[in-house]
């Protein structure tokens, strides 16, 4: 049978029901309540045509949910829809009895909460999918705003979205698609909305950003969302690493490495990796989209032999305002450091080479040696980009002089490297051992603030 012929016939069998409901007057302001019944009736459906109508009824019904509503209809799944304590007690004891598979299958199939196959049914409705993952930005936006002992029952519930999404959207159901001027508006709407690096403030600077010969922008989709893009890179093709994004963002290309011609492009530098769908937060999609983006451009342009990001530094700013009264440090560094309070100090030539020669070494230790409670780089960037096998290259001076970059990193940018031929050694390595691959001009950087925390000058 065709399966595209089927799945819209279901799709208008709810569609109909849907319009039934609104006008019989099903638009009224549901409760928790409700929305828990029809959960319970999505359940104990036994047909697949029945089950999508009351899946796309149930969705429908929660979101016309009030924000407390809403609360409150987390607070039943927790408590109503989790596993069975009494029937999971039945199936160990019958495990420990009979050891075999069927009684271990049993076990698993009792451990599993409700919640879960609640939400794999409600997934049977058209565009249930992202339906959920709306849901769950919703109950991520809870999560925050709840004391730590009131969200563990809510945290349970994450963990099965995060469970169900970490298969849902796995790579191999991911599609990559290249972004350029002639997408179709309603995609490039989103890529403007969910930006998320350096902003794009209008249409024309979007149009720079994705029009002009030596840019590239790539986005994954997943066919069960349509033009929902689930994140995206920007790519400025140049010659050399670039070290500076203003020139990047105004369209001049990287300054003195600009081209006219991709062909002349030595370098692929990626710009700015933007998630796009807050409900699938923990979902990793960044490291297959930079290892598949290498591969179309290299693909495209085989000439490119550099493969490098310009990143920003979030948080360094707040980590070295933290350090700069620090009682080990020397009085004559502690007072070259209050010099970043000075308004525009980046302007002025004398206070910039001052700081520069104290930040930059700062910066180094910052990156290589703080760590964060388990273990790993405090910088939730470098941990993206190490965790993918990159190299921590170069700390490049106010590389970011906008009010956000020095204002988040007094207006420092890193490059890091993805060297082909090192990216799996160096994934596995920082894996294992969480090993911080650093070039010799970082490490001398950091030896450089070790001296300096010693008194010692800071050559």
């Amino acid at each position: 049978m065709n399966m595209t012929f089927l799945q819209e016939l279901f799709n208008s069998i709810t569609q109909r029901d849907a319009l039934l409901w609104r006008r019989q007057g099903d638009t009224g302001a549901p409760d928790h309540d409700q929305m828990l019944t029809a959960c319970r009736a999505l359940l104990e459906s036994d047909g697949e045509a029945s089950s999508i109508s009351l899946a796309s009824r149930a969705l429908s019904m929660y979101n016309r949910l009030t924000e407390e509503e809403r609360t409150r209809f987390f607070e039943g799944l927790a408590s109503e829809f989790a596993a069975d304590p009494t029937r999971i007690d039945a199936a160990y004891s019958a495990y420990r009895e009979r050891r075999d598979n069927r009684s271990l299958q049993a076990l698993f199939d009792a451990c599993e909460p409700r919640r879960q196959e609640l939400f794999r049914r409600l997934n049977l409705a058209s565009n249930g999918t992202y339906e959920l993952v709306r849901m769950r930005e919703g109950l991520l936006t809870r999560l925050r705003e709840r004391s730590d002992e009131d969200k563990r029952e809510f945290e349970a519930i994450d963990a099965d979205f995060a469970h169900l999404f970490g298969s849902w959207f796995n790579r191999g159901f991911l599609v990559l698609k290249r972004i350029d001027w002639n997408t179709p508006a309603s995609i490039l709407e989103k890529i403007i909305r969910y930006e998320a690096v350096h902003e794009i403030r209008d249409w024309d600077d979007l149009r720079r950003r994705l029009d002009a010969r030596d840019r590239r922008c790539f986005a994954f989709f997943h066919p069960a969302i349509g033009d929902e893009p689930l994140i995206f890179v920007e790519v400025a093709l140049c010659r050399g690493l670039p070290d500076r994004i203003q020139p990047i963002l105004s369209g001049e290309g990287a300054g003195e490495r600009d081209i006219d011609d991709p062909e002349a492009a030595d370098a692929a530098a990626f710009f700015g990796i933007s998630n796009c769908q807050t409900g699938l937060r923990g979902i990793s999609f960044g490291n297959f989209l930079i290892k598949q983006v290498v591969q179309e451009l290299k693909l495209e342009l085989p000439q490119l032999k550099h493969f490098v990001t310009l990143s920003p530094v979030p948080g360094f700013a707040a980590w070295l305002a933290e350090r700069r009264d620090d009682a080990i440090l020397p009085d004559e560094l502690r007072q070259v450091l209050h010099e970043i309070d000075a308004p525009e100090w980046h302007l002025d030539p004398a206070h910039s080479e001052r700081l520069k020669a104290v930040i930059k070494p700062l910066a180094a230790r910052y990156l290589v040696e703080e760590k964060n409670a388990s273990g790993l780089p405090l910088n939730p960037v470098a941990r993206f980009h190490l965790g993918n096998g990159a190299e921590l290259h170069r700390i490049n001076w106010l590389g970011d002089i906008s009010p956000k970059g020095l204002k988040q990193a007094a207006g420092l940018m890193v490059n890091y490297l993805y060297v082909l031929d090192d990216i799996e050694r160096n994934h596995e390595n920082y894996t294992a051992n969480a090993t911080v691959v650093c070039s010799s001009g970082v490490r001398d950087l950091n030896r450089r603030a070790r001296k300096m925390a010693k008194g010692e000058p800071a050559k």
